[in-house]
């Protein structure tokens, strides 16, 4: 990418993939026009862009204009590819051509959400570190395996610049206007947000205990987050308060206290959300997604399967089967 210094203005594209998060793609725009406002200079130009010129469907159903087709863009320096829900069934053939046509002319590329799949799906992630939303985490992993997909909020590895949903491609783009133009550009915008703190790729996104229990309960969310990490291998219950400083009584009482539930339970939840996950955004065998989310067998896994569910896995493979047909 040529410097932003070098030439001004830095030309970034926008291209919106069926069922983008509105929210994601403006927290991505606005950013950029604040940087002008606040600079009084045309430090940013942007552009939205379909593969047709037509405006595409947020998942909130609310389309932007003006859209122009992609070919009729002027030449761009970055590229971000906004995504949302149902991205697997967004990406096609002609998505995955007009992303590598861009690498293959050094264009910086970016993911907003669950955007960052057309990139792997196109290939152009290979070797990197990305990041994406944290329910398309698990299925993700299992679909790319060269690719590194990490939990923080965003992260800028090389030429591509990759973050997850909400708010996260605010402080993306914080980050990037402060590398551009310097830190005095991006505390001014960050200002005009009423943004208290400008978060770094170092910020991690989604610890799901946190929001339940709130601050001050370190041991407990250590905990969680060991058990999400460890879904295919589980640690026993020993293992994990070990780990935190704790004794299995104490863990025990925390989980009891707090969340109401052992923490054995805690943890089989934790690893069913994620076989759903997988039977719902993967092709993977329910006998593949039993080992993956670490059942012994698989009667074991339906039972435990239908308990929190309801029905079991075959019912939810064969409901994803027959809405992806419909589509």
């Amino acid at each position: 990418m040529t410097s932003a210094i070098d030439r001004l203005p830095v030309r970034v594209g926008f291209l919106t993939l069926a069922d983008y998060s509105m929210i994601a793609f403006s927290n991505a725009v606005d950013p950029l026009r604040m940087a002008n406002r606040e600079s009084g200079r045309e430090l940013y130009a942007w552009s939205v862009v379909s593969l047709d010129g037509e405006p595409v469907r947020a998942s909130n159903g609310l389309t932007v204009s003006p859209t122009i087709a992609i070919s009729a863009s002027p030449p761009l320096d970055m590229l971000f590819v906004c995504g949302g829900v149902n991205v697997q069934q967004a990406v096609d053939e002609r998505v995955v051509k007009t992303l590598r046509r861009f690498a293959r002319q050094r264009v910086a590329l970016g993911g907003l959400c669950t955007g960052t799949y057309a990139l792997a799906r196109a290939g152009l992630l290979e070797g990197y570190r990305c990041a994406i939303h944290w329910e398309n985490m698990a299925a993700i992993r299992e679909e790319f395996p060269r690719t590194i997909f990490s939990p923080e909020l965003f992260i800028v590895d090389r030429d591509r610049y990759t973050c997850t949903g909400g708010v996260a491609p605010l402080d993306l783009m914080l980050n990037v206007i402060r590398t551009q133009f310097g830190n005095d550009l991006a505390a001014a915008i960050s200002e005009q947000f009423i943004v208290e703190r400008i978060r770094d790729s170092r910020d991690r996104q989604h610890v799901p205990l946190l929001a339940r229990v709130g601050r001050g309960h370190d041991k407990l969310v250590q905990a969680a987050v060991l058990m999400e990490a460890n879904t295919e291998e589980p640690m026993s219950l020993d293992e994990l308060a070990r780990c935190v400083g704790l004794s299995r009584r104490q863990l025990e009482r925390l989980f009891k206290k707090y969340l109401d539930c052992a923490p054995t339970r805690y943890y089989l939840e934790i690893r069913l959300r994620r076989a759903r996950e997988l039977l719902l955004q993967t092709d993977m065998s329910i006998l593949e997604v039993t080992t993956a989310c670490g059942f012994q067998s698989s009667p074991h896994f339906s039972k435990s399967y239908r308990g929190l569910f309801g029905h079991p896995p075959s019912a939810e493979r064969g409901g994803a089967a027959a809405m992806r047909r419909a589509r």
